[in-house]
C-alpha cells in the first residue's frame, strides 16, 4: 500500500523526472522529495534500477542500497524500445519542471529526450545531466566512483602512508556529485523565477571530486606538489589525528594553539604546550613526531571513551572511533532524531539531516517498488490537470 504524504515544502508543485540510476542522481533527486517536489522515477521493465539487484543486505522488496536513495518517489516503468512508452517519456519531459538524468552523454539524443529536443517544447524545464567526465573530451568514458576515485587523487591521499591508495568506504564522489546536482538544480530554478527561462545544467564526478578536495586541491596549484597519505594525520595541522589509548583510537581535532593548551592541562603535561617545539601550530606540525609520544605516554592510562569524556568537558575536540552503531547512538543522545521509521516491511530510513525553521518537510515514504505508480502516472499524462492532482491521485494509489 502507498503511503506518501502531500507536502506543502519549498518545492510543492515542481515535477521531477527522474530518468538517472544508481546513486548520484537519485540520491538528489530524492532530497528534492524531501523537500516536496514530485518525483516520477523512470526505470525498464524489466530491470529496473541497477540498485535494485545489488546486495547484500536486502529488503523484503528490494536491496538497502536501492531504499537509500529512492525514498518518496513513484516509479513508472517505460521501455524506450517501445513506441507507446517513449511517447509516455517524451510527455512526462514535456511536463517537467526538472529532469535528471545519468546516461552517457548524448544517449538520450536518439530518444528524443535529450535537452536540446526537450526544451523546445519545454523551454522553462531544468535539465540536469550527471556525467563522469563531462561532456567534451570525457563524453565517451564510462564513469563510476570508484574509478573516479583512483584518476582523481582521491584515493592517492587516502589511507595508510606506507600501505596502498585506499578508497573511501562510501561512494562519496556519487555523495557529492547528488549535493552538487542538488544545488545546480535549485540555483536554476531560481533563475527561472526570474527571467522565465530553464536551462542545461552539467555536473560531472570528477570537477565534483576535485572541487571536494578542498585544501588538498588547494595546495597542489600553489605548490605544484601533489600531497600523499597521510593515514589519519592532517597535512596542515596538529594534532590533528588518531592517537592511541589503553583501548581504543581517540581522534583529537586541535584546531588552535588555546584547544591544545587545554589537551595539555588535561593530560597533565602544561609544560609541553609551552614548549618552543610544540607551542605553535607549525611548530606541532614540524616536530609531529616527538609531541604524538608525548600525548600517547598520558592516554595510555585510560581508555579512549574515557578520554573522550573528559575531553569534551574540559572544551578540547575529541571523540572515540566507533562504529555507524556508535554513530546513530550519539545522533540519537544529542537530539537530532537521525532515522526515519517507515512502515512494515520496510526498514528504518537515515532521516534528511537538515532542519528547517519555517519550512515542512515532507514525511518520509518508502521506496517504490518497480512500476508500482504506473497507471496513475499514465493516466494523469493522459490529461491536463496540475501536479497537485497527480500528488492527489498518487495519495491514494496502491501497489
Amino acid at each position: 500500500m502507498n503511503t506518501r504524504v502531500a507536502s506543502a515544502g519549498p518545492l510543492e508543485g515542481v515535477l521531477v523526472a527522474d530518468f538517472s540510476r544508481v546513486l548520484a542522481g537519485p540520491l538528489s533527486t530524492m532530497w528534492m522529495a524531501d523537500l516536496g517536489a514530485t518525483v516520477i522515477k523512470v526505470e525498464h521493465p524489466e530491470r529496473g534500477d541497477d540498485t535494485r539487484h545489488w546486495g547484500p543486505p536486502w529488503t523484503q522488496t528490494s536491496s538497502s542500497y536501492f531504499t537509500a536513495a529512492n525514498r518518496s518517489k513513484s516509479s513508472v516503468t517505460l521501455d524506450f524500445g517501445n513506441d507507446e512508452d517513449l511517447e509516455v517519456a517524451r510527455e512526462l519531459a514535456r511536463r517537467a519542471d526538472v529532469i535528471v538524468e545519468n546516461f552517457k552523454a548524448g544517449g538520450l539524443a536518439r530518444y528524443g529526450l535529450d535537452h536540446a529536443t526537450v526544451a523546445k517544447a519545454n523551454p522553462g524545464v531544468v535539465y540536469a545531466s550527471i556525467t563522469g567526465f563531462g561532456s567534451d573530451g570525457g563524453a565517451q568514458v564510462p564513469g563510476y566512483d570508484f574509478v573516479v576515485q583512483a584518476v582523481g587523487g582521491l584515493m592517492s591521499v587516502t589511507g595508510d602512508p606506507e600501505g596502498e591508495p585506499t578508497k573511501v568506504g562510501v561512494a562519496l564522489v556519487d555523495v557529492l556529485t547528488a549535493k552538487d546536482t542538488t544545488i545546480a538544480v535549485l540555483a536554476a530554478l531560481r533563475a527561472r523565477e526570474r527571467d522565465g527561462l530553464g536551462q542545461h545544467v552539467e555536473v560531472n564526478l570528477l570537477s565534483t571530486l576535485l572541487g571536494s578536495l578542498a585544501n588538498q586541491a588547494s595546495g597542489y596549484l600553489t605548490t605544484g606538489r601533489s600531497p600523499g597519505r597521510m593515514g589519519n594525520e592532517h597535512p596542515s595541522i596538529a594534532p590533528y589525528e588518531t592517537l592511541r589509548c589503553r583501548s581504543g583510537l581517540l581522534a583529537v581535532a586541535c584546531g588552535n594553539d588555546g584547544q591544545f593548551v587545554k589537551l595539555c592541562d588535561l593530560l597533565g603535561i602544561p609544560e609541553v604546550a609551552s614548549d618552543p617545539r610544540f607551542e605553535t601550530n607549525g611548530a606541532r606540525v614540524e616536530n609531529r613526531r616527538a609531541m604524538v609520544v608525548l600525548l600517547e605516554e598520558q592516554l595510555v592510562a585510560e581508555d579512549a571513551e574515557e578520554w573522550e569524556r573528559r575531553c569534551v568537558d574540559a572544551g578540547v575536540p575529541a571523540g572515540r572511533v566507533g562504529t555507524l552503531e556508535d554513530g546513530f547512538r550519539l545522533a540519537e543522545s544529542y537530539g537530532l532524531n537521525p532515522v526515519s521509521t517507515l512502515p512494515a516491511p520496510h526498514p528504518p530510513q537515515v532521516a534528511h539531516p537538515v532542519r528547517y525553521s519555517g519550512t515542512e518537510i515532507r514525511p518520509a515514504a518508502p521506496p517504490p517498488e518497480l512500476g508500482e505508480q504506473s497507471a496513475v502516472v499514465r493516466a494523469w499524462l493522459e490529461g491536463d490537470t496540475s501536479v497537485s492532482d497527480l500528488e492527489e491521485r498518487l495519495g491514494g494509489a496502491s501497489v
